[in-house]
C-alpha cells in the first residue's frame, strides 16, 4: 500500500520543456509513472519524448488527460501561480519540487488550496514515491525499494541516505516524503504521520527533522497522542550555532524551541527513538519493533 500517490496517480508535469522539468519527466516515465500530459504555454499542441502531450494549460491537459496530480517545475518567481492553475484545474494534489518561492507568496497560496480540498507536497521539496508504484518528484528511484517503511523528511539529501540505508538491509519503503524546509508548507509531519498510521502497507515510520520551528515537537505530541505503529526519528542540525540559517529557510534557531535538544527530548518523551546518526536508522528500527 502507499499514501498520497499510487499506480492510479495519473500526471501532468507544469514545465515540462524546461531544463530540470524535461530531466526529470523522463526519470519519472522510466519508473512507471503515468505521466499523461504536459504544460508549457505556447508549446500546446507539441509531443514530449513523442507521447506525452503538452498542452497549453492545466486546465487543458486535465480535461483531456483526467490528470489527478500535478508536479511544478518552473522558476520560483512562476511557482504559485503554477499551484493556483493546477489547484484551479481540479487536481488532487500538487508537488511542487521549485525551491526559492517567496514566502508571501505562499502565505495567499495555501487559503486558496484548502478552499479547493487539494494537497500540496512542498515547496523546495524532493517529493514523494511510493516504490513500485509511482514517483512524483526528483527522488532517486533506484535506491528505494517495495516494503512497509513510510518515510518522511523536512530535508531531501538525508531523506536519499535513510532510504539507502534502509534498502540496503532489505527494509523495503511503503511511500517515502520529502515535505520541504521552507517556513510555510502544504504538508506537514503530521499529515504525513496519520496517512502512515492509516496505511495497512506501513508497518513503521522513520521521521527526519531539523532545527528551526516546532514541527517537529507537535509531531511527537501527535505520535504519542495517536499513533501506535513504530516510530523513529533524526534531527539535523545538532551543531548549529542560535540565529544562523542552515542550509533550508526554516532551519534557524530563533528560541530556545528550535534547537536540536528541545527536540530530542520532544521525541524522546513521545517514545520515539532517536538516532544518532542516519547510519544507526536499521538497527533503531529493529529495536523498536
Amino acid at each position: 500500500m502507499s499514501i498520497f500517490i499510487d499506480r492510479d496517480t495519473k500526471l501532468v508535469v507544469q514545465g515540462i520543456t524546461g531544463r530540470d522539468g524535461s530531466f526529470h519527466t523522463r526519470q519519472m516515465m522510466e519508473y512507471g509513472t503515468r505521466v499523461v500530459a504536459g504544460v508549457t504555454p505556447g508549446k500546446g499542441g507539441q509531443q514530449f519524448e513523442e507521447r506525452v502531450p503538452i498542452f497549453n494549460t492545466v486546465g487543458e491537459a486535465v480535461e483531456a488527460t483526467d490528470a489527478n496530480a500535478a508536479v511544478v517545475y518552473v522558476p520560483s518567481q512562476f511557482a504559485a501561480d503554477a499551484v493556483y492553475e493546477a489547484a484551479d484545474a481540479g487536481v488532487e494534489l500538487v508537488v511542487c519540487i521549485t525551491e526559492g518561492v517567496p514566502v508571501l507568496d505562499m502565505t495567499r497560496v495555501m487559503p486558496f488550496l484548502k478552499e479547493r480540498g487539494v494537497r500540496l507536497i512542498g515547496p523546495n521539496c524532493p517529493g514523494v514515491i511510493s516504490p513500485g508504484q509511482s514517483k512524483v518528484g526528483i527522488i532517486p528511484g533506484q535506491i528505494c525499494r517495495e516494503g512497509s517503511v513510510g518515510v518522511v523528511s523536512r530535508s531531501g539529501t538525508l531523506t536519499y541516505e535513510v532510504i539507502h540505508q534502509l534498502s540496503m538491509a532489505d527494509r523495503g519503503q511503503s511511500t517515502c516524503i520529502g515535505i520541504g524546509g521552507d517556513p510555510i508548507i502544504g504538508t506537514n509531519f503530521i499529515d504525513c504521520l496519520a496517512g502512515f498510521e492509516a496505511d495497512p502497507g506501513t508497518d513503521a515510520i522513520v521521521m527526519i527533522g531539523e532545527i528551526g520551528g516546532t514541527d517537529e515537537q507537535q509531531a511527537a505530541e501527535y505520535v504519542s497522542a495517536h499513533v501506535k505503529k513504530p516510530v523513529v526519528g533524526f534531527i539535523a542540525g545538532q551543531t548549529a550555532p542560535p540565529g544562523r540559517r542552515m542550509g533550508h529557510a526554516g532551519a534557524i534557531i530563533s528560541g530556545s524551541s528550535g534547537t536540536a535538544k528541545e527536540k530530542i527530548e520532544a521525541f524522546e518523551r513521545a517514545g520515539i527513538g532517536v538516532m544518532a546518526r542516519p547510519a544507526e536508522v536499521v538497527g533503531l528500527l529493529d529495536q523498536s519493533e
